[in-house]
């Protein structure tokens, strides 16, 4: 058996991993799909002083609280940052990274540094009454949907469970001092064939997995089942 805890993006919440977390479990696996603070349950809880290193707190202290070891860390998009710090916090623990369409960033990155366009995101709600709060991305005509979904009834769901997120989750670096961290082995899914203009990503490692999944952003609602089998396989 084998421990995934999967880490949401920015915006969501834990609940966009309930089509994957079942077939993991058949499978005979343990899955987590916890919400950060200030999202899903709790969402109240959201205020500026929410940034990357609370993220941080709640997945590396969930692993400790847990005892959990060997762990299979996934992190769809933003969460690419608290899974790498993460591991910096308890390298010991991590058996396997999983960045899922996902930020990779480098010691002392923020999130404007890996993805620019994110700044523009900053600005706009800088402009705003509330600027320190970001609020989702919209959503694009078809096929590009919102994150990726476009199905009606599933951006529906969707929007039930998107929030705004802090400003500070933007602006914390990331920090990885620990060279463990760098013996952690990673691999890459990237969603591919509904790219978004000037949304890139960075070539991954030679020394990294990299394996390609035809599917908007949102893969773990659009096609639960492909991406399902492919964390199997690190599992």
């Amino acid at each position: 058996m084998s421990t995934y805890l999967l880490v949401h993006g920015a915006w969501h919440s834990g609940r966009a991993w309930d089509r994957v977390t079942p077939l993991l479990a058949a499978a005979g696996h343990r899955v987590l799909a916890p919400s950060l603070t200030g999202h899903g349950d709790t969402a109240h809880l959201l205020s500026p002083e929410v940034g990357l290193e609370t993220y941080v707190d709640d997945v590396a202290g969930l692993i400790v609280a847990e005892d959990l070891t060997d762990v299979i860390l996934v992190g769809h998009s933003y969460a690419g940052l608290v899974i790498s710090a993460a591991a910096n916090r308890v390298p010991g623990r991590i058996g396997h990274l999983v960045y899922l369409d996902a930020m990779v960033p480098a010691d002392g990155e923020t999130a404007t540094d890996v993805m620019p366009i994110t700044r523009v995101l900053l600005d706009q709600a800088a402009a705003s009454e509330a600027p320190w709060r970001v609020p989702p991305m919209p959503e694009w005509p078809a096929p590009l949907g919102l994150f990726g979904v476009t199905d009606p009834d599933d951006v529906a769901w969707l929007r039930t469970m998107l929030v705004d997120e802090p400003a500070l989750a933007y602006e914390q670096p990331v920090r990885l001092d620990d060279p463990a961290v760098a013996t952690i082995p990673r691999t890459h899914i990237h969603c591919v064939g509904h790219e978004i203009e000037g949304i890139t990503r960075r070539p991954a490692p030679d020394t990294d997995r990299v394996w390609e999944l035809h599917s908007g952003h949102d893969c773990m609602i659009t096609v639960p089942d492909e991406l399902a089998g492919l964390l199997l396989k690190i599992g």
